[in-house]
């Protein structure tokens, strides 16, 4: 069968919007507003750019909903390859959802402090800083839950991506070897006490980011109508 390119194109506009909203809310918006080693100044920082973080809560909103139909357009176009892969590739992939979903409750908690509400007079400026930090440092453990399953639907998906013969070979080989460095990054930080201060810490996801963009790329640029390779699963 020829691919559908108009599904290709659907799946790359869908992983553009997962990619930049990504981009914003997990690596901008903390970039400019979040100090970790300084309570009194990311409070400070985050209360004068408000509006900021109110954004970086939409776009993960956003992020959420486009990475719940991402794997269902991809299903369509990747199940000749391998249904039981693809189906694999989705089940994955969704299970992050609503567990990215309610880890956002830590985020409007944050919110929540910042916009002083009267039954906060209670505690003291110091006091309302450690609560927020608390739920900062809150958000970011429960993402280590979310990237579970964010690096593990990859391994489904690049081996659809490798096995299409639409998409290019190396894409599904770095989405593929991205699984297992989410999940190395997840034990890592997990078993590990300061993990985050390893030069690895900086490069163990790269390989996914690599895939993954160059993949969303590919979908909405690269597809020709060319012969889709069939599976048996």
């Amino acid at each position: 069968m020829n691919t559908n390119r108009k599904t290709a194109r659907l799946a790359g506009f869908l992983y553009l919007i997962v990619v930049l909203t990504g981009l914003f809310s997990l690596m901008y918006v903390p970039s400019k507003l979040i100090v970790w080693e300084n309570p009194a100044l990311t409070f400070q920082n985050i209360s004068s750019s408000v509006q900021l973080f109110r954004l970086s809560i939409a776009s993960s909103i956003i992020c959420y909903i486009a990475f719940t139909l991402l794997p269902l357009v991809l299903y369509q176009l990747l199940k000749e390859v391998g249904r039981t892969y693809a189906k694999l590739m989705v089940i994955l992939a969704l299970i992050s959802v609503p567990i990215s979903f309610i880890n956002l409750q830590s985020k409007f908690s944050v919110l929540t402090i910042i916009e002083g509400a009267d039954y906060l007079k209670v505690f003291d400026v110091k006091q309302l800083q450690a609560q927020m930090m608390f739920l900062l440092s809150n958000y970011n453990k429960g993402l280590l839950i979310a990237q579970v399953f964010w690096g593990l639907w990859l391994f489904p998906f690049g081996y659809l991506a490798y096995k299409s013969g639409f998409l290019p070979k190396i894409l599904g080989i770095f989405l593929m070897i991205g699984c297992f460095g989410y999940l190395l990054n997840v034990f890592g930080r997990t078993v590990v006490s300061h993990f985050s201060y390893y030069a690895i810490s900086n490069y163990i996801t790269l390989p996914a980011t690599i895939g993954e963009i160059g993949t969303c790329l590919w979908l909405l640029l690269g597809v020709q109508n060319k012969k889709v390779n069939q599976d048996q699963n």
